[in-house]
């Protein structure tokens, strides 16, 4: 048998076909370990259940609807979202940016009764504010300068489905209104239009930052947290999910060793100890980037320590005391800047992951660079993970 699945993986490889192999045979743990042993991505004991199937299937095609974890923790919570899926109400996910969020919403949506409806998302960090109005309603022709055809918005091609607003914090609070309005009513008002038109849509809106205390300094309206927060998911911080960076570095090295035709690689005990070290400001996006930049940067099967540009886990006082040290005196715009520079250095250009590390708005980032740019400032050219969206 696992000659079987060698043979066919090699012929898969030689056809430039890449699938996932799921091996099936008798209820036999040692089989079923030879079996993923020998490349196959799963193992499914005989007689099969058409539900086991079903989800193994579903697993091994659909890696951006899986949130991976082994922390007893998430996995607790992933039960609680099984149930929050069914209930149709909606939904508020928190949590520092690169958790994984968006993940959870798709998980939701695929889990709830809407399933097979659309999955609409909207960022609400991404565009200009000016744009979020018309791509969340919609327009008709000729409502403003460039409109030279009708649009669709999210929230009609969300209809009988799911629309996710991500980042909803970064909403511009006249917008808002509006928002509340569509949710309340369940009819929108596109851009120009003289009649409305009604919409039957799941909210799951994200944030990466504390509502109640953008409540309290008037950035947004407590009457729409209350509406968005009918249930709430916070999802943790990778720091506090240690038994998940091994797993989840792992996989990706994995992931991007089978996306870029290379050898599967592992990861030495040695780096994996250097990870579970470090605090992950940017989260599971920052690890998921870090592995991806090892996995091409290595030269052999194993991926050291040597090949994660990671900072020292532990630093000496003295080294820290010497960094500050050296900015006495420099402006604080000057300050910022370097930083800003350096954090995108370390990120490999992501902007996402900077912003996140630098506990900043995406949209303030991008501000900041078109300002240096504006000055003749070098600025790191953006990069973006494969599978982020």
């Amino acid at each position: 048998m696992n000659e079987s699945i060698l043979n066919l993986i090699k012929q898969l490889k030689r056809e430039r076909i890449a699938v996932p192999v799921i091996a099936c045979g008798p209820e036999d743990p040692n089989i079923a370990a030879d079996a993923i042993a020998s490349g196959a991505e799963d193992y499914i004991p005989l007689p099969p259940d058409p539900d086991v199937i079903a989800a193994f299937l579903q697993d091994a095609s659909s890696e951006k609807t899986i949130f991976h974890t082994i922390d007893p923790g998430m996995k607790k919570l992933l039960r609680q979202i099984d149930k929050i899926a069914a209930s149709g109400a909606s939904v508020l996910v928190t949590g520092e940016s690169g958790t994984g969020k968006e993940i959870i919403a798709r998980y939701i949506h695929l889990k709830s009764k809407r399933e097979a409806g659309p999955f609409i998302a909207l960022n609400c960090a991404a565009l200009p504010e000016t744009l979020v109005e018309s791509e969340l309603f919609g327009h008709e022709r000729g409502a403003f300068s460039g409109a030279t055809a009708r649009r669709v918005g999210r929230f009609e091609a969300a209809n009988h489905g799911t629309l996710l607003l991500d980042e909803i914090s970064e909403m511009d609070v006249r917008l808002q209104a509006k928002l509340l309005r569509a949710i309340q009513e369940r009819e929108i008002d596109r851009l120009g239009g003289s009649s409305p038109v009604s919409v039957d849509v799941r909210i799951i809106a994200t944030s990466n930052r504390d509502l109640l205390s953008e409540i309290r300094v008037q950035k947004f309206r407590e009457d729409l947290y209350f509406r968005l927060n009918v249930v709430s998911i916070k999802i943790p911080p990778l720091r506090d999910r240690v038994m998940d960076i091994p797993y989840l570095a792992e996989h990706f090295s994995r992931y991007y060793s089978k996306i870029n035709a290379l050898s599967p690689k592992s990861i030495s005990e040695n780096a994996l100890e250097k990870l579970k070290k470090y605090k992950w400001p940017g989260n599971v996006r920052e690890l998921e980037n870090m592995v991806h930049r090892a996995v091409v940067v290595s030269s052999g099967d194993i991926i050291d320590v040597d090949c994660f540009d990671l900072p020292e886990a532990v630093l000496q006082k003295q080294s820290q005391e010497n960094s500050l040290a050296s900015w006495v005196g420099s402006r604080m715009d000057e300050v910022e800047q370097a930083l800003i520079i350096e954090t995108l250095a370390h990120t490999d250009g992501n902007r996402t992951q900077a912003a996140s590390i630098l506990g900043i708005s995406i949209r303030a980032l991008r501000n900041k660079l078109r300002e240096y740019t504006g000055q003749g400032v070098a600025v790191p050219p953006p990069y973006q993970s494969l599978t982020e969206t």
